[in-house]
């Protein structure tokens, strides 16, 4: 935005093994083409965040960019219509591209927009990185217009997932080739391990999808996670006890696979609302129009997310669900509802932990209004009643004391 005032922000401190970790990340970067040193005054802070397998990951913490961002937003293809395409198609592969963001190269004269600052100096990106508000739309509208060939007629694109259906093998072979031959042509690279080809049933945005139509998924259970509890614990080593809370368990979980709720149609013209909750079990969110809702998500927390402070399970919830349905979400602005009024004041918290910074980069990709569960504010009210007429009793016995 023309006339705002430029970041100019701090490097993060980090301790000796950190530092020769961004060190080696960043010589990395740099020997592969991805960075480069900058002069830019224009700056905002990079961190480690860590990884499943240990490992660690080099972010960028953005939002100081992206408040000063013109927000752009490109026409994001609706899951039905990708759907109805694919009707009656038995053969399926899914493409991942590796580090799709990566595969972009910035406009000349316009890599110090995306400046950064480590102990060691200023650099900035000259590939599109994670992090940013736009680069979501950007990456879409990139994948629409080298795929555009194919839409519709073999192929549904959806931000980093390519889907190529057909009904016969010699097709779908043919359809591959094709495919493969406009990659290699554009340059961009795939990875492997998250391919899938020649399927006959595949995961597409949280469906199954197969010859057969749409399947049953079980994240699709409500709070299937925070249900399952008493039945896994009865699998452990030596502990096959089979209790009354485990037969409670089971009889819900077949509920729940033979009486699905009754969940209102996406209406992608409506504002989409999230509410989200965390336990010292579980987390699970809601999806929903209007009141309305559409999807349920739910995820069973592990010993050591179970350690986690109340505020972060609170933040990992919101992360969570807000990756599991970015297929919705990321198109528009939509609501997010949440019991932890903490939760509103994420975006100007100065100092990031590893799990902060990794989660706060996530939330950069979508654009919603934080608003504070009516739960809350209910509980809220009734503490300030209870603290009035806690109050008033006490000005009553101290008048009595007096006269």
């Amino acid at each position: 935005m023309s006339g705002s005032q430029l970041p100019n922000l701090p490097a993060c401190r980090m301790n000796p093994i950190e530092y020769e970790e961004m060190k080696r990340q960043m010589e990395e970067k740099l020997s592969k083409g991805l960075s480069s040193e900058s002069l830019c005054p224009c700056v905002v802070p990079a961190l480690l965040t860590p990884k499943k397998d240990g490992s660690w990951r080099m972010c960028v913490d953005s939002r100081a960019i992206n408040k000063i961002t013109i927000k752009y937003r490109f026409s994001i293809p609706q899951l039905d219509d990708m759907l109805d395409m694919m009707a009656g198609s038995c053969i399926f592969t899914k493409i991942d591209l590796k580090s799709g963001y990566h595969q972009i190269r910035l406009r000349p004269r316009d890599e110090w927009k995306t400046a950064f600052k480590t102990k060691d100096g200023l650099y900035e990106w000259l590939v599109m990185p994670f992090g940013l508000s736009n680069a979501p739309s950007t990456f879409m509208r990139f994948m629409n217009q080298v795929l555009q060939p194919f839409i519709g007629k073999f192929l549904v694109v959806y931000f980093d997932d390519i889907l190529i259906y057909g009904k016969t093998k010699e097709d779908h072979v043919s359809h591959l080739q094709q495919v493969m031959r406009i990659l290699r042509q554009e340059k961009l690279y795939i990875n492997l391990k998250k391919c899938s080809f020649m399927t006959s049933a595949i995961m597409f945005l949280g469906l199954v999808v197969s010859a057969k139509g749409l399947e049953v998924d079980l994240g699709f259970i409500r709070s299937f996670s925070t249900v399952m509890p008493p039945i896994t614990a009865r699998m452990k080593k030596n502990q096959f006890v089979w209790t009354k809370a485990a037969t409670k368990a089971f009889e819900e979980i077949k509920k729940g696979l033979t009486e699905a709720p009754v969940l209102q149609l996406t209406d992608f013209s409506k504002v989409f609302e999230v509410a989200c909750d965390a336990s010292n079990v579980g987390i699970g969110g809601v999806l929903s129009q209007e009141g309305h809702p559409i999807a349920f998500f739910s995820e069973k927390l592990n010993e050591a997310k179970q350690k986690y402070s109340i505020y972060d399970k609170e933040f990992y919830v919101v992360v969570q669900t807000l990756r599991y349905w970015h297929h919705y979400l990321l198109p528009k602005e939509f609501a997010l509802y949440s019991d932890h009024e903490a939760l509103i004041h994420v975006n100007s918290q100065k100092k990031l932990n590893h799990h902060h910074g990794k989660w706060v980069s996530v939330l950069q990709e979508y654009t919603f209004v934080n608003r504070i569960n009516l739960v809350l504010r209910i509980r809220q009210l009734m503490l300030l009643v209870e603290w009035c007429i806690f109050f008033l009793l006490w000005l009553y016995r101290l008048w009595d004391l007096i006269c």
